[in-house]
């Protein structure tokens, strides 16, 4: 087990975002863990998204701007069987120490990785604009 939570962390890389002796656990369980996972993981989840678009959402391609950012939070929040698929991408990617804290947690810091997640697609939008283009 050691040398998988070794190579996670090393695969992973540093600490993204503020951390502080006045941070929450919680704060520093997103910036130490769920930031470096889901930068980790970007192509996976853009991939991931293009494919739930193209199943389920025929004309997401013809939205409006305006429209495709609310798909991409409406999706991630009402779609519950496609947010555990997602939440499934980050939480293979815990260690087991850092399982063990999600799990004490997992309410509030299921939030912040959603809401991470759906800030981070939402800032990628143009990339399901170039794929529109490509079909």
């Amino acid at each position: 087990m050691a040398d998988r939570d070794t190579f996670l962390k090393e695969l992973r890389g540093e600490t993204l975002g503020t951390v502080s002796a006045q941070s929450s656990a919680d704060e520093l369980f997103q910036n130490q863990t769920i930031r470096p996972i889901l930068k980790l993981q970007n192509d996976l989840f853009v991939a991931v998204f293009i494919n739930y678009v193209n199943k389920n959402k025929a004309d997401f391609y013809s939205y409006t701007v305006e429209k495709k950012l609310q798909t991409i939070e409406n999706s991630i929040q009402k779609d519950i069987k496609f947010r555990n698929s997602l939440k499934g991408i980050v939480m293979a990617l815990f260690t087991i120490e850092e399982y063990d804290t999600y799990i004490q947690n997992s309410s509030s810091l299921n939030k912040r990785m959603m809401n991470l997640l759906i800030d981070r697609l939402k800032s990628q939008v143009q990339l399901f604009e170039l794929e529109s283009n490509s079909k």
